[in-house]
């Protein structure tokens, strides 16, 4: 997120260069990198090699979703292995808890596909009405 961010908040017509990134956030090139590798595949960065190469976002951040952001780092969000997959578990059919976890599951990811990336950048401006992200702060 914080990568999106960076390169969201100093989009100025130029591309934004790792280093620029990696110093502004405090993260290592290095551990960018390997970031910037799912995010290119989920489309959320864009990237361009040579003299004028360098980082912009995919699209516009009110089109990328904090879910999407998550689950192209870390795959789909799901609070139970038996909730992302009916073959983990063999008592899924029986299993008193399995609706409760898949209603929590998809209240979770449909509150988290609806903050934008432009929400967070509003938010950490203090320009964003109160209450988008509930009781936490960002």
């Amino acid at each position: 997120m914080r990568i999106l961010y960076d390169i969201a908040v100093h989009d100025d017509g130029k591309r934004r260069l790792m280093k620029d990134i990696a110093e502004s956030q405090e993260i290592s090139e290095k551990y960018i990198s390997r970031l910037m590798i799912s995010l290119r595949k989920a489309g959320l960065v864009r990237s361009v090699r040579g003299a004028k190469g360098g980082y912009r976002l995919g699209r516009d951040p009110s089109q990328i979703s904090i879910l999407e952001v998550v689950e192209a780092m870390e795959g789909r969000v799901c609070i139970v292995d038996c909730v992302g997959s009916s073959i983990t578990c063999p008592k899924i059919q029986t299993c008193p808890t399995n609706g409760l976890w898949a209603r929590l599951n998809r209240e979770i990811r449909a509150s988290m596909g609806k903050v934008t990336l432009s929400e967070v950048i509003e938010q950490y401006r203090g320009c964003a009405p109160s209450g988008i992200f509930g009781d936490y702060s960002i």
